[in-house]
């Protein structure tokens, strides 16, 4: 299966126009946002848990990492609320699900293989430093190492984010609107812009909050061999 699979284009995903399609696991349902692979896939997805669901216990051979947008996702590990941000390195294992439901945002087979750091952040109580060279923009750094940066931007009304996506980058609207071109960006609209470009959204009246994960879509070869050969 492949889906928004030319990383040299510009994607923009409405998430919340799309149907919600049937996972192999009752009461678990997915809307794609890119995908590469059938089941076993490098692929970025909104995922929502129906209430009492949950997955077979199994390991992320090529790693996870995911956002809860809303409930609560449950593992062995804890219960992680809306705001967590969760990185489930490349052959760590769990039983996932959710009691009372949950929606969050997950990205599988994108780690580097010899990564095997784990994070577990709850992001709506950790604070934001401004940045200088934008005004009216604050970030909460989330990950970073040598492949790659995850952070949560915040803007201000009216605001306007830059962002030089040398290595290409992502970004998922948690709250209020951004325009970005010529595209209004909503709730849990996701944008994926290629290598040698450059981001520059555009808060609406309200703010805005976003996820920007970049520096990653230079080893998109490697992470579709990866999932080939697993």
């Amino acid at each position: 299966m492949k889906i928004a699979a030319d990383f040299s284009q510009r994607v923009v995903v409405h998430s919340n126009t799309l149907p919600w399609v049937k996972s192999p696991m009752a009461g678990v349902d997915r809307r794609p946002l890119d995908r590469i692979g059938d089941e076993v896939a490098r692929a970025t997805s909104i995922v929502r848990y129906a209430p009492g669901s949950e997955f077979s216990p199994h390991i992320h051979t090529g790693g996870e990492e995911f956002v809860v947008l809303e409930g609560v996702f449950q593992d062995e590990h804890g219960d992680f609320p809306a705001g967590s941000y969760i990185r489930n390195p490349p052959q760590s294992r769990h039983k996932p699900g959710s009691e009372k439901g949950c929606i969050i945002f997950v990205k599988l087979w994108q780690f580097q293989p010899q990564d095997r750091t784990h994070v577990r952040l709850q992001t709506d109580f950790m604070g934001s430093v401004a940045l200088a060279t934008q005004p009216g923009i604050t970030i909460t750094p989330l990950y970073k190492d040598e492949f790659e940066e995850v952070s949560l931007i915040h803007l201000a009304p009216n605001a306007q984010f830059v962002l030089d996506a040398e290595c290409g980058a992502e970004m998922l609207v948690i709250e209020g609107t951004v325009t970005e071109g010529t595209d209004l960006l909503e709730k849990h609209s996701w944008l994926r812009t290629p290598v040698s470009t450059k981001l520059m959204a555009k808060a609406g009246k309200l703010g805005a909050k976003l996820w920007v994960k970049e520096g990653h879509l230079t080893d998109v070869e490697n992470q579709i061999t990866r999932v080939q050969q697993a």
